[in-house]
């Protein structure tokens, strides 16, 4: 396949995501430019080539070009969207005004934001309601990324032509997209899935066995589902590689920071002692808060994501919340 013509593509949010992303396009044959608020971070990338605070160990193309000023990236061919879910809207709403309303916006931050319970997609359309939006998910780690192991993703975007043209822009030998018309179901599957990886985490630290795990994960599925659905997502997306592939692998892994949070808590270990000093937050620790907000403001029944709020958030025992999950009502699976 003939690869199309150079484009420069900007990555707003230089973690360890963002930069593994700034890695995929840079890959792919394009010129990227990787915008941070770090001075350090900045410096690091554009005279090292490596992100020694967030990515340490993979090496960087020199075609990556960090800067703090986000003007930079006003004239991108395409704009990934990599800060933290519960910043995006600020950082946003700080720069709309130096985005071309043509550029491309490709969601690649998981979550739902909690002081207004919009999807990430709702509340970028309200803030830049010109640009057209994709939504990037799939089951990835990072350093996996950069350092070039197979990996594969979904692209969704509701315009079939333009998400053609993102998958090709970002496509390479060891980043495979695949395309989907279905950016909300795309979106959910990865907002939601870093919930149950918390309560995965949770079974793994009490040591309650691997078939409890099995079972979080699959009655996790079933949640995702419910919520995907009810917000206009198709059930095929959930089932996908943004969907249960992203769930399967974050559920599972000890690299996935939420599950890291879980086995901490699992174990006894309170939740302030085991964030105190760290430079990267678990998405689910605030999407458990907001995807649970948002099922019961849509009247749809997650306990497990329930459960995990609860904990995280309101000081729950978590030996008297797992036997209320296990004394929940027998009903039929589907």
């Amino acid at each position: 396949m003939t690869k199309p013509p150079v484009k420069t593509i900007g990555v707003l949010g230089a973690g360890a995501w963002g930069t593994a992303l700034a890695a995929v396009a840079a890959e792919a044959g394009n010129d990227v430019i990787l915008w941070s608020r770090n001075e350090n971070v900045v410096a690091d990338i554009n005279h090292a080539h490596e992100n020694k605070l967030y990515l340490k160990g993979a090496n960087l193309d020199p075609r990556i070009i960090a800067t703090t000023e986000i003007s930079a990236v006003q004239d991108c061919d395409a704009l990934l969207l990599v800060v933290p879910s519960q910043h995006l809207g600020a950082v946003l709403e700080t720069c709309k005004d130096q985005i071309n309303p043509e550029t491309p916006l490709v969601l690649c931050t998981k979550g739902v934001e909690i002081k207004s319970g919009l999807l990430m997609t709702e509340m970028i359309a309200r803030i830049l309601p010109h640009n057209p939006i994709a939504v990037l998910s799939g089951p990835t780690f990072a350093i996996e990324v950069a350092n070039k192991l197979p990996t594969a993703v979904t692209l969704a975007c509701a315009d079939e032509v333009l998400g053609k043209k993102l998958s090709n822009t970002l496509n390479n030998r060891s980043f495979r997209i695949y395309q989907s018309l279905d950016p909300i179901g795309a979106e959910i599957g990865g907002a939601v899935k870093n919930v149950i990886a918390i309560a995965c985490g949770i079974v793994e630290g009490k040591r309650l066995g691997d078939n409890a795990r099995a079972a979080l994960i699959t009655r996790g599925l079933s949640e995702i589902v419910k919520l995907g659905l009810a917000k206009g997502g198709r059930r095929e997306t959930l089932m996908g590689l943004s969907g249960m592939g992203d769930l399967t692998l974050t559920c599972t892994a000890t690299q996935s920071r939420n599950y890291a949070l879980g086995k901490a808590l699992g174990q006894g270990i309170a939740i302030q002692d085991y964030l105190k000093g760290r430079i990267t937050v678990a998405e689910g620790l605030s999407s458990s808060k907001s995807v649970t907000e948002l099922a019961q403001k849509l009247s749809i029944d997650m306990p497990i994501c329930h459960a995990v709020c609860n904990i995280l958030h309101n000081d729950a025992d978590i030996n008297e919340t797992i036997a209320q999950l296990l004394a929940r009502p027998q009903k039929a699976e589907i």
